[in-house]
């Protein structure tokens, strides 16, 4: 079988949960099947029975439009050029809006069937207007277009499902596959190293809460920020954040940060991505890792903590609360969302709500130690990568074998 995933981000080009996640299952599918990989960026890699093919934006495209839904355009020119050349593929598989239409006209042009990866729903992400424009109508058309006519979806949690389901409703639920996410333990394990934390400001002799993610409304970043002052006095902080989606989110957390500073000194702001290395070393050496996310379909962030021995707090959101075990692996934090934007109801309650639970944490040292080590267990027993791969060719080969692909034949391009 041969299969091409098609995805924005891919290695050395990945900055969020989506890319981590085809990075991993496109290494452990190749070892079961042929995988083509077609990506944003120019880039192109034969290793063994994976195959990586990236592509540029239309230049006109990139050059000469307006920048309010210049993103939603240079995602359809990408597509468009990423189909020219499928001869020989079984089966396509998309992850993320940006991709999605490079699917659907796979299946229409080549006549095989198309797989979706939902790792978030635009209906459920309003505040990407804030960022994408009027494009935020084309990304929404694009994802409907595609998970309404889709063969298979996968949902990354059983509550991503539900939101399917409710959002798209002529989507029939025996299409709907749950397949979580998964974690590298031999990659992600505890480092004894401290080198990324002295580079970074970091003291590694006092306990500290750490954020891993992008500057963006869904991870909630800001909230967290917030709660600082909520926290008990001279507790160091570190917001490992970068990749804003705006300058208007950047300036934002800029004042956010400033104004913690002010009170507490004692908060340190890596602001970039940093390497994997550099991110495990402050994942084993923080005392607590949170996720103030606002809306997540499943959360890596958590599992790569879990994984690292770090006892996590995190909203009682989303896939989340398939992830993380109130009282076993980390507390989950109330969240009680505006039914329209996602935002909290009330975000000086949930920046409050978020201290209470890491304020505890901070003051149980064993508490924390047994939560790490529950957590890690939890990760080497439930979130498997070679387990993952296995189910999603499952789902691959059940696909193939349905009557109207079996005998169609590749049409014209």
């Amino acid at each position: 079988m041969r299969v091409a995933l098609f995805t924005r981000e891919y290695p050395p080009h990945v900055y969020g949960g989506a890319g981590v996640h085809v990075e991993y299952l496109s290494r452990e599918l190749a070892k079961l099947i042929d995988v083509e990989v077609h990506c944003f960026g120019e880039q192109q890699a034969d290793r063994g029975r994976l195959h990586v093919r990236g592509a540029e934006p239309w230049r006109e495209i990139s050059e000469g439009t307006e920048a309010k839904f210049k993103g939603a355009l240079e995602a359809l020119s990408v597509n468009l050029t990423s189909i020219k050349n499928l001869e020989g593929v079984n089966l396509v598989h998309t992850h993320t809006w940006y991709t999605s239409m490079a699917g659907y006209w796979a299946k229409k042009l080549y006549g095989v069937p198309q797989v979706m990866t939902t790792h978030s729903l635009e209906p459920l992400r309003a505040w990407k207007a804030e960022q994408l424009g009027s494009g935020y109508e084309m990304s929404s058309w694009m994802e409907r277009t595609a998970i309404e006519e889709a063969e298979a979806i996968i949902a990354v949690s059983s509550e991503t499902k539900r939101d399917i389901l409710r959002c798209y409703p002529r989507v029939a639920p025996d299409r709907v596959h749950v397949i979580y996410n998964g974690i590298d333990l031999d990659e992600y394990r505890p480092a004894s190293e401290v080198t990324a934390l002295r580079e970074y400001g970091v003291d590694p002799e006092t306990p500290y809460v750490l954020f891993v993610g992008r500057i963006t409304r869904q991870k909630g970043v800001t909230h967290l920020v917030d709660a600082i002052r909520y926290l008990t006095p001279g507790t160091q902080v570190v917001l490992c954040a970068g990749a804003p989606d705006t300058p208007e989110i950047a300036d934002e957390m800029r004042a956010k940060v400033a104004a913690a500073r002010r009170a507490n000194p004692r908060v340190v702001w890596i602001e970039k991505m940093v390497s994997k290395p550099e991110a495990i070393q402050l994942y084993t050496h923080a005392a607590v890792f949170c996720c103030p996310s606002v809306y997540e379909p499943f959360g890596i962030i958590n599992l790569e903590a879990m994984a690292c021995e770090t006892a996590v707090v995190a909203s009682a959101t989303g896939g989340i609360k398939e992830v993380v075990v109130e009282g076993e692996t980390g507390y989950l934090v109330p969240f009680a969302a505006d039914p329209v934007t996602n935002m909290p109801l009330d975000p000086d309650r949930f920046a409050r709500d978020l201290a209470e639970k890491l304020n505890a944490l901070l003051a149980q040292p064993e508490q924390r130690r047994k939560f790490g080590k529950a957590g890690r267990r939890r990760v080497e027993e439930k979130f498997s990568w070679p387990a993952f791969a296995a189910q999603t060719v499952a789902l691959y080969d059940q696909l193939a074998r349905q009557p109207q692909h079996a005998t169609r034949e590749p049409a014209a391009v």
